[in-house]
């Protein structure tokens, strides 16, 4: 079950980004998510904007993102060619889980996709697992973007045919 998230989640949402965490400097990305990202005043700032979803099954929350609607700052320049620029989209950023299911950016990519047909995504350039599920779904290589940090990441679109 995908649901948005509250405020009382936030504890298990930590956690989830914490491992998160973990899992990508064993899987030798050292460098996305330091310095404790995503924060907790960002994190309260999605649930309050309702744009933190978390994945949840009877063993409790095991997954979180955020799905914001609208332009995004950082995707108005970029280094490469979107599918499509005047289209509305959403953009799923901060996906993680505690590494305890499957599928579940499958699940984040089909959800979103259920309210726009049209979703980007971006990932760094040494997270290699995202990247791999992010073209496993069929999203399309755009290009490079730069976060708002200053970061060269890879971004990528899904436009959903009728």
């Amino acid at each position: 079950m995908i649901r948005h998230a509250a405020e009382s989640d936030l504890p298990r949402i930590l956690e989830i980004y914490d491992i998160a965490r973990q899992f990508m400097r064993q899987s030798g990305n050292m460098t996305q998510w330091i310095n404790g990202y995503p924060s907790e005043p960002l994190l309260r700032q999605d649930i309050m904007n309702g744009n933190l979803y978390v994945m949840e099954d009877e063993g409790g929350v095991y997954g979180a993102f955020a799905f914001i609607l609208g332009d995004d700052p950082t995707y108005a320049e970029i280094e490469g060619a979107w599918q499509d620029t005047a289209t509305p989209y959403g953009t799923i950023h901060r996906l993680a889980s505690k590494g305890t299911a499957h599928g579940v950016a499958r699940a984040c990519f089909s959800f979103c996709l259920g309210i726009m047909d049209y979703v980007r995504i971006d990932t760094h350039e040494n997270n290699h697992t995202m990247q791999s599920a992010i073209t496993g779904y069929g999203f399309r290589k755009c290009g490079n973007i730069y976060a708002s940090n200053g970061t060269l990441r890879t971004a990528y679109d899904y436009v959903r045919e009728g």
